[in-house]
């Protein structure tokens, strides 16, 4: 094999992007057996692994580091040849509102690709929680926000993410204690909303250890083994361990994620995003 195949270095680059074949596949909306299948053959046509099987985990190794980064120039290239051919005049500025826990694992990747593909549009990211993105959809404040879907809120659905709890890789069992410490966003937050309901209907005591609106926050919290946190599994670390029925913790609701759109938006640099937004992301 002396030629590469761009498809392959988009799984590449999903899997280096993602640390998991799992997560990987779902961004390029291919089976996990048949990323696997095509990463095992590339890797025995270079005659060396491209990344370091773990655990709970992938890692690219120094080859597949270099590797990765050759393939998201090419693939950059490839997108940027297309939009000189098909989009050469889109330009403009779009304003996206997205909260911190899809800001973080889904957005990059779809925002990349954009820019790749649509050089001349400036991007700007607004980072709230979904309660605080939805009067600045209606009131024109930005163009688009793919959040959760609170009251009020109409938007089309892009997926709907599963919710889980998060507890610390190692150290105390703090899931066992009771009332149960939880670390969560802010009131207003529909993550939060979900696991409250689901712990007074399993009638389980809990005392909320840890309020902010900041991922990182709640994070914090886990990694010290002080709290459990409901969080989309998007946004989960691969560190962390996804805590449930079997601890005796109550299965949550998922979270809808929509892309709202407000009344300025109807301009071809939003609409190439929303699409971009909703083929990269649904499931």
């Amino acid at each position: 094999m002396k030629t590469l195949d761009l498809d392959v270095l988009s799984m590449v680059v999903a899997i280096a992007d993602a640390g998991s074949f799992v997560r990987g596949a779902a961004l390029v909306h291919r089976s996990q057996s048949a990323v696997s299948m095509q990463i095992k053959a590339l890797e025995q046509a270079l005659g060396k692994p491209i990344f370091e099987r773990r655990a709970r985990s992938v890692v690219p190794t120094h080859e597949g580091l270099v590797l990765a980064d050759y393939a998201r120039r090419m693939l950059a290239l490839r997108d940027e040849a297309w939009a000189a051919l098909v989009h050469p005049d889109v330009k403009g500025r779009v304003v996206i509102g997205v909260p911190d826990d899809y800001a973080s694992s889904l957005l990059p990747p779809v925002l990349r690709k954009f820019s790749a593909t649509y050089p001349k549009v400036e991007i700007q990211v607004i980072g709230l929680p979904s309660h605080a993105l939805a009067p600045m959809v209606s009131e024109n404040q930005v163009d688009l926000a793919c959040m959760t879907r609170v009251q009020g809120v109409r938007g089309e659905r892009v997926r709907l993410e599963p919710l889980v709890w998060a507890g610390a890789p190692r150290g105390a069992a703090v899931w066992r204690e009771r009332p149960l410490p939880i670390a969560v966003f802010a009131a207003g937050s529909v993550a939060r909303d979900n696991a409250i309901r689901a712990l007074k209907r399993a009638r389980i005591a809990y005392r909320t250890s840890y309020e902010s609106p900041s991922l990182l926050g709640l994070f914090s919290m886990v990694e010290a083994g002080l709290a459990v946190a409901p969080v989309a599994r998007c946004a989960m670390p691969e560190r962390f361990v996804e805590l449930g029925r079997a601890q005796g913790l109550p299965a949550l609701a998922p979270l809808e994620i929509v892309l709202a759109r407000s009344a300025r938006s109807k301009r071809p640099e939003c609409d190439f995003l929303a699409e971009q937004i909703l083929e990269e992301l649904s499931i």
